[in-house]
């Protein structure tokens, strides 16, 4: 699908430009090319577009919204309950009862979501290629999305391979996470089933995005998400960890949101780690792979494994071998996912503490208003 990027505002209804505005509003932003244009008018109706463009950044109720439209609250309660139902806003309760909603961001927010259950109600390969050409062909979003100092995302490392005695914290580890959180919601992997429209997915497994605390509440209600205990959810994590996924979170110490567990071929998070580099748009773990070169048999696992081509084969410098090589990692680009050790037969790989730590937001809100 080719598009051209200039955006005619007589082309569509000024709700959807007001739309877009708002959602700008956000701090990683949605650069108005015409495939976000064609991605909300499949997503909000006219009305809806005008009405959710006046919403506001923090969490609202519906006697909120009521006053901000300036509709009765039944009618704002029945306009919100069918965006909450195709999880457009997200609602959660509080202790007495009330439901507060919130718009969330396109990423990670509704366009995830959109394509976390099989639907009926919307032309979801109509949207995976409209998600493809906005978020993986054009540069702009991942850019803006991506291009902060302070990410949305870190990447958690992989337990089967922490060093013995080696000390980290509760809040690197997806397992605390996922003992912890209440409740929690398991999807369908945004980024595989949209390549699966596509042609173009892999096979790792597809039910497996993980969603937790608030997000997963109202996820869980409206049916995007089946709710799991923490034993299902370990299970599903060492089925991520079989599949050399790569555990890539919510950039929070506290609340976590969701774990996504990504593969390097489908992932946006992870080709964005490929494509903009220097940029370094993704929060590593607290670790880096370190290569013992006596080890090393230059089979090439590593090579093959790494999901941001941070691990290269270089010639082993043997003269009575030529062709011998050698595993090299390009520091700058490693994750600390710790796949490459996990998949290495010569136990030639270890995972080592970066010499200064990764710093962590407390809270959604605390990263929120860095990356302000």
């Amino acid at each position: 699908m080719a598009y051209n990027n200039e955006v005619h505002n007589a082309d569509f209804a000024p709700a959807y430009t007001r739309l877009v505005e708002r959602l700008n509003r956000f701090p990683q932003g949605a650069p108005p090319t015409k495939p976000l244009y064609d991605i909300l008018r499949v997503l909000f109706s006219e009305q809806e577009a005008a009405l959710v463009a006046q919403l506001p950044i923090q969490p609202f109720s519906a006697k909120d919204a009521a006053r901000i439209w300036k509709i009765d609250e039944s009618a704002a309660r029945q306009v919100l309950e069918a965006l909450a139902s195709r999880a457009l806003v997200v609602d959660t309760e509080k202790d007495d009862g009330q439901l507060l909603y919130t718009l969330p961001p396109p990423m990670a927010g509704f366009f995830e979501f959109s394509m976390m259950r099989v639907r009926d109600d919307v032309d979801q390969k109509l949207l995976a290629e409209l998600y493809h050409q906005y978020c993986t062909v054009e540069p702009d979003f991942l850019a803006s999305l991506f291009g902060g100092e302070t990410q949305m995302g870190r990447v958690f490392i992989n337990e089967e391979v922490i060093p013995p005695g080696v000390a980290v914290f509760d809040y690197e580890r997806a397992t605390e996470v996922i003992k912890t959180a209440s409740p929690m919601g398991i999807s369908l992997c945004y980024c595989r089933y949209k390549m699966q429209h596509l042609d173009q997915n892999c096979y790792a497994p597809l039910d497996i995005c993980m969603t937790f605390n608030g997000t997963a509440e109202g996820l869980i209600r409206h049916g995007f998400a089946r709710q799991v205990d923490a034993a299902e959810g370990l299970d599903l994590l060492q089925q991520a960890y079989d599949h050399n996924l790569v555990q890539f979170g919510d950039n929070a110490r506290e609340k976590v949101n969701f774990i996504c567990n990504c593969c390097g071929c489908c992932c946006e998070a992870l080709i964005a780690a490929r494509r903009f580099e220097t940029l370094q748009p993704l929060h590593t773990t607290n670790f880096i792979a370190a290569i013992d070169t006596e080890a090393c048999n230059g089979c090439g696992k590593c090579v093959n494994t790494c999901p941001v081509e941070a691990m290269t084969l270089v010639s082993a410098n043997v003269p009575a071998h030529p062709k011998q090589k050698k595993a090299r990692l390009i520091e700058e680009l490693c994750l600390g996912c710790g796949v490459c050790a996990r998949v290495c037969g010569a136990d030639g790989i270890t995972l080592q503490p970066r010499p200064e730590r990764v710093f962590t937001p407390r809270t959604f809100a605390h990263r929120v208003v860095l990356a302000a």
